[in-house]
């Protein structure tokens, strides 16, 4: 291998190694609402997962609640959301219900979980009606 081949070789890994870390090194920016989605989707987990216990399940949920109360707020305050017409901007102002799931319970004065039921249309009656087994 001639000295001009090695040297390009090196001159390729080195200008790869500097990408990978350029790329590396460049902050993922999720937008307000994609973090509310996140936390939102943490809590209603909570909520439906079979094997917690009621303190776990309360303790869960109660963490939770003050770190979405904290994003819907900045989610509400959030002036770049106007000119942002995404399908996830779109849809998290059209279901406010679901989407600003405190703030809703809160203007209800319901707790969270059932705020989440009434607006699914959940009702003690239909959940006790279901049954479990094969589609």
């Amino acid at each position: 291998m001639s000295f001009h081949t090695k040297l390009r070789h090196l001159a390729i890994a080195a200008a790869a190694a500097a990408s990978i870390a350029l790329v590396s090194t460049t902050p993922a920016n999720a937008g307000s609402v994609e973090n509310l989605e996140r936390e939102r989707a943490m809590v209603l987990q909570a909520i439906l997962m079979p094997d917690l216990g009621p303190d776990e399940r309360v303790s869960k949920i109660g963490a939770s609640q003050r770190r979405l109360i904290d994003l819907e707020r900045i989610v509400l305050r959030d002036d770049s959301l106007t000119g942002r017409a995404t399908p996830a901007v779109r849809k998290a102002f059209a279901n406010y219900d679901l989407t600003f799931l405190m703030h809703a319970a809160t203007e209800k004065k319901m707790l969270l979980v059932d705020n989440w039921f009434t607006a699914m249309g959940l009702t003690t009656q239909s959940i006790m009606a279901t049954r479990t087994g094969p589609r």
